[in-house]
């Protein structure tokens, strides 16, 4: 054994205990053991007043102070130069040895004349029988891996001996050694710090022994990042990382180094995205910091590479088979993720699982819109064709020249992205995506509120009420009914988003889906924007009232690509003063028949109803239809019943969002913000019925899991649902009887000549005048072959107020269709104009006496002007086209790096999402480790 044993103990005082209670415990451990210290340094880091005291009557050779801010390695250097012994014994004071620590230390020690250093068995300060490290070694890149960490100590590992590294706590050390070693590398900053002494102790010849029965309780490191949250992760992070990069430049071969350093980018490019895929944003600014430092710190490197080469004696090829190779790590992974809690079995595909819901709903909705099938787009409502091909679906989701308009310059809405991936999926001919979605919504709207539903109970019955109850929901058939696309696809992202917010607190990946889906929630209803704030709010409250902030970042994620998606539009209207209309409606402007405007309409539209025809039924029976709202009754006496019988928690939540989808939809009900020609449009309300029937539907799912039986449950459940059968029945066959607003959609808004003559790219227009009932008329600019669903915007639909641009519009019309002199034609070739359509809706059928008169005067004014050309009556209106040159538009060169700006910013948050979105491994399994219920069930 060594001779005499000299111990450096450090005090840092930091951690949730007071540093005085542990050193006093260490110090009492350490004056315990069977084969005693022969002296002992205390290296006092800060001004703690106990702990000097406690040191003071340690009986030490000597105490020596230090600023706080003194690192383990700094503190050792320190008390190096009072080194009197022929090993050193370095401790924190967060170490307390067993009493035969020291003893079978110093036999390992003895074991050959090879071993320089013997580390001992850590274990947890409050917990003996936990392992905290028992040996460390690291891959052929540096990194760093425990060999038993975290493991139950059943004895397992006690026949281990040599190992590459160990932990710097409770290390013994031959004094010869350490002198040689020049001690703790102290840019290492407390990571890494017993390996790298290890691992120069092995290159100099000598050995790293363990010894398992010496047991030394610490604490410290674990205990500090978790008081410290996130940030003390993200500091743990750092100073990992940071040794981790300072190890490979100081072990790195000579004629490789360079390549080592110049790689420092690019590889933290490359990590901070594996950080994105692996759920760790955290880390990523951590690892972009470490990797500026251990660039920079030269003189570290230098002084570390020089010390190296002093001592080495073997060569680094003796170390390798103590390195973890790439398949024991895997092999360590994967054991370390096969432990914890599983999840219940879904059960989506059992005999009373969702599947079959879906089925039938898929087969209800081809028996109810067979011809779509031929269809190749829809027409009607709020409906228009797609552009035809992906890359111009895409340009029309750029800021810039807007596709409608006289001289309309702005951010895009993002309702057009939305457009953009739907029209995606069907390259090959964009609007028949559209169509797919009109067949297959039925079907997709069970399976999100199925889904959904498994986030509130684990019985079947109740998933089914929800999944039968969202596709059903009459607000849902109205927009089937009206060809209302935004309010369509906003009930089928609802249940998605519930899903995935839900329990975006646990996960990074459920976070960053719930945070596309919010973006194209808002993108196809700003007007749910404020609801969701506070839905968002309430979340983020209960996150950091009841978890202590943990999942706090990841609930604030939630709303950051909504944000960034709609900051260009924000912009551009605050700067205008039109702050109001970014609550517009979206897509094609199309007036609807509210309910009556007294306390009984306002009561039907609170039941879900957002349109005068009760989703169809005033088609079959005529007037006085209000009865039909009582077939909301049953389902809504479940949910009353919900407080009684289930869980508070979400059963508040559930009844916040039927209230602020219901206050939404009334404030919307009295808000016009955008107009149909000269028709004021009000906003759609149906969003906020939406999501007030999702609150109203997850209230009777939690009433319903509480009843006693399946029995009961079966009883309860059946009358909402043939309700909401027979709720269903006109919209259902309304297509049969004739009487849906939807259609066979033209290709095109404008005649085929247009795209046949070659004159209908992006750069040139068509003014189209559509004549009035009263006599007047309205113009619209349509750039391109059709004024398109993606190709709407607000900035022209929901104007406050007259701009140059209508101004401009409204004279080039007027000299047009009053036959003035002057040479409006050359203005409208220079301004790309290249078409002038008269506009006859249905034909003319029905059309009043002032405004044929109008179209025939107007269409006697055009035939007489100099420099058009009459092409006759086409399927869309009368049709000219200019005889001068077209001057395509085209944007200038800082709009196209305005838009590429906006792009890269909205794209790059997409790209990060996505990554974090993609389920991994690890995610999956940690996943899986919780209940799928949010709250617990009953």
């Amino acid at each position: 054994m060594p001779a005499r044993v000299h111990a450096l103990l450090i005090v840092r005082p930091e951690g949730r205990v007071a540093a005085d209670i542990r050193l006093r415990r260490t110090l009492t451990a350490v004056a315990n053991q069977t084969r005693a210290v022969d002296a002992i340094t205390i290296v006092l880091c800060g001004d703690d007043r106990a702990t000097a005291e406690v040191a003071a009557t340690s009986g030490a050779e000597a105490v020596i102070t230090a600023g706080r801010s003194t690192t383990f390695a700094e503190g050792l250097r320190m008390a190096s130069h009072r080194l009197a012994g022929d090993a050193v014994w370095l401790l924190g004071h967060d170490c307390a040895p067993e009493p035969e620590a020291l003893a079978a230390l110093a036999a390992a020690l003895e074991t050959a004349p090879s071993v320089a250093v013997a580390a001992p068995k850590l274990v947890r300060w409050e917990d003996r029988a936990h392992i905290v490290s028992l040996g460390v070694s690291m891959t052929r890149f540096g990194r760093t891996v425990g060999l038993s960490d975290d493991e139950h100590d059943q004895g397992q590992h006690d026949a281990r001996e040599d190992v590459l590294g160990a932990d710097v706590r409770g290390l013994l050390v031959h004094a010869e050694m350490w002198r040689l070693l020049d001690g703790v590398d102290s840019a290492l900053r407390g990571a890494d710090e017993g390996l790298d002494l290890s691992v120069r102790a092995r290159l100099s010849g000598s050995r790293v022994a363990l010894a398992p029965a010496a047991v030394v309780a610490v604490g410290g490191a674990e205990e500090r990042d978790a008081d410290s949250g996130s940030a003390g992760r993200r500091r743990s992070a750092y100073h990992s990382r940071l040794a981790q990069l300072h190890r490979r430049l100081v072990y790195a071969a000579g004629p490789l180094l360079i390549l080592h350093w110049l790689a420092f980018g690019p590889l933290a490019v490359v990590r901070s995205a594996a950080h994105l895929l692996a759920k760790r944003p955290g880390r990523i600014a951590p690892e972009l910091a470490a990797t500026i430092v251990a660039a920079l710190r030269i003189p570290s490197i230098v002084r570390a590479r020089a010390g190296i080469r002093r001592v080495q004696r073997v060569s680094w090829s003796q170390l390798a088979p103590l390195r973890i190779g790439g398949r024991q790590l895997r092999h360590r992974l994967d054991d370390e993720g096969a432990t914890g809690q599983m999840r219940s079995e879904l059960g989506f595909f059992r005999g009373d699982g969702g599947v079959w819901i879906v089925v039938v709903a898929l087969g209800a909705s081809l028996a109810a819109f067979p011809a779509l099938l031929a269809w190749p787009a829809l027409g009607g409502g709020a409906l228009a064709p797609l552009r035809t091909t992906v890359s111009a679906l895409w340009a029309d989701a750029l800021a810039g020249p807007r596709p409608l308009g006289w001289d309309t310059v702005g951010p895009a809405d993002p309702f057009s992205a939305v457009v953009a991936a739907l029209g995606s999926l069907s390259p090959w001919e964009p609007s028949r995506a559209l169509v797919a979605l009109w067949i297959l919504a039925l079907p997709l709207a069970a399976l999100g509120g199925w889904f959904a539903a498994t986030r509130l109970t684990e019985k079947p019955l109740p998933r089914a009420l929800v999944g039968i109850g969202w596709a059903l929901a009459p607000t849902f058939l109205t927009a089937l009914l009206h060809g209302r696309p935004t309010a369509v696809m906003v009930h089928l992202l609802l249940p998605w988003l519930f899903t995935t917010a839900a329990v975006a607190h646990r996960s990074w990946t459920a976070a960053a889906w719930a945070s596309l889906i919010l973006a194209a929630v808002v993108a196809c209803a700003p007007s749910l924007a404020p609801a969701i704030l506070v839905l968002w709010l309430l979340v983020l409250i209960l996150v950091l009232a009841r978890r202590g902030g943990r999942g706090a970042a990841r609930v604030i994620w939630l709303v950051i690509p909504a944000a960034v998606a709609v900051a260009p539009l924000v912009w551009h209207r605050v700067r205008a003063g039109e702050g109001w209309a970014l609550f517009a409606d979206p897509g094609v402007p199309a007036a609807f028949a509210m309910p009556r405007d007294d306390l009984w309409g306002r009561l039907w539209l609170a039941a879900g109803f957002p349109t005068d025809d009760f989703a169809g039924w005033a088609g079959i029976v005529g007037e006085g239809t209000g009865w039909v709202a009582l077939l909301i009754v049953p389902i809504l006496l479940l949910a009353l019943a919900a407080p009684a019988v289930s869980r508070m928690a979400p059963v508040v939540v559930c009844y916040v969002s039927v209230g602020l989808g219901i206050v939404t939809a009334l404030v919307a009900s009295g808000v016009q913000l955008s107009a149909a020609g000269a028709t004021p449009v009000t906003l759609w309300p149906g969003a906020g019925l939406s999501l007030a029937w999702a609150g109203l539907l997850g209230a009777a799912a939690l009433a319903l899991t509480a009843l006693p039986s399946q029995a009961w449950r079966g009883a309860a459940a059946a009358v909402p649902l043939v309700a909401l059968v027979v709720l269903a029945v006109p919209v259902t066959t309304a297509l049969h009887r004739d009487q849906a607003q939807i259609d066979n959609g033209p290709d095109s808004t404008l005649p085929a000549y247009v795209s046949a003559e070659g004159r209908s790219g992006p750069g040139t227009a068509t003014l189209v005048i559509t004549p009035l009932r009263e006599g007047g008329v309205v113009s619209t600019v349509v750039w391109g072959g059709s004024a398109t669903l993606g190709g709407q915007t607000t900035l022209q639909s929901s104007r406050q107020h007259a701009t140059a641009a209508d101004q401009t519009t409204g004279s080039v019309t007027a000299d047009l269709i009053t036959g003035s002199a002057g040479d409006v034609v050359s203005r409208l070739a220079d301004h790309g104009i290249a078409y002038i359509l008269l506009d006859t809706p249905g034909g003319g059928a029905g059309q009043s006496d002032d405004a044929r008169a109008t179209r025939l005067a107007a269409q006697a004014a055009l035939d007489r002007r100099d420099g058009l050309e009459a092409v006759g009556e086409t399927g869309k209106g009368q049709l000219w086209f200019v005889r001068d040159e077209v001057t395509p538009r085209a944007p200038s060169a800082s709009e196209r790096a305005t838009a590429w700006s906006v792009a890269a910013a909205q794209v790059g948050i997409v790209v990060v999402t996505l990554l974090l979105a993609v389920p991994t491994a690890a995610s999956v399994r940690q996943a899986r480790r919780r209940p799928r219920v949010v709250g617990g069930d009953r």
